[in-house]
């Protein structure tokens, strides 16, 4: 077990919490500004990662993912995680439909500033550093080489982020209850279809997340990633 294998586990976990974190305080955040406080009253307007938490999608599946292998345990899983739901009462909402879909589309793009804000980072890294170009294009094809730390570390973070964050985007807009995408569909739906897509049993929507949601979601990152790499092996 090296010591790179860690370090990379280690920020793998830690942005994934801040990512979950900074998605469900933008849902808090939406929902503040178009008149629904609860969130607010609820300290969910946070960074901090203890009100967002949900120990099975926060901290128990997305450990598995990334600390398994390092401990032999392969799981056949891409990097995701869930947050426990922003409370909205869409009675406070001038504009319910509207209001609730600004609400829910804040989540996932929130994950999609991180992602660009980190890949304007790499670039900046690639232009303007000293070696930079190099250590992006080495790192991004699988090599450690020896350059600053600080921005080795960067580089690392950066990637990192990109994936993670990609990754929470397509997943949330899945239409899965309870992801983002469920509440989007909810809200095209006529409402006796409504009342049959409330009663999804939670088991199932978590299968469906796994599973079903883990193949559409390589079939939706790959591409995106692969993309962005294209570009930063241009500079």
């Amino acid at each position: 077990m090296s010591s790179s294998a860690i370090a990379v586990s280690v920020f793998e976990f830690v942005i994934l919490l801040f990512s979950l974190s900074f998605h469900e305080c933008a849902h808090a955040w939406m929902a503040s500004r178009l008149g629904d406080q609860t969130a607010r009253l609820q300290g969910r307007i946070t960074l901090n990662p203890i009100p967002h938490i949900d120990p099975m999608g926060t901290l128990l599946f997305p450990a598995l993912v990334i600390f398994g292998p390092l401990l032999g345990f392969d799981f056949p899983f891409l990097l995701v995680g869930w947050a426990k739901p922003t409370p909205v009462i869409t009675r406070n909402l001038k504009n319910i439909v509207r209001d609730d879909n600004l609400i829910t589309l804040a989540g996932p793009a929130s994950n999609l500033i991180l992602a660009i804000a980190a890949f304007l980072a790499l670039v900046i890294a690639c232009l303007a550093a000293p070696g930079g170009s190099t250590l992006v294009h080495e790192t991004l094809r699988g090599l450690m080489i020896n350059g600053p730390s600080e921005l080795q570390g960067l580089v690392l973070i950066a990637l990192v982020t990109i994936k993670i964050n990609f990754s929470l985007f397509f997943f949330n807009l899945l239409p899965i209850p309870p992801l983002d995408g469920s509440h989007l569909l909810r809200n095209l739906l006529p409402y006796k279809a409504v009342q049959q897509y409330d009663r999804i049993p939670i088991w199932i929507s978590y299968l469906l997340m796994i599973f079903v949601g883990g193949y559409v979601l390589g079939l939706l990152i790959d591409p995106a990633v692969g993309l962005v790499y294209a570009i930063l092996m241009s500079l």
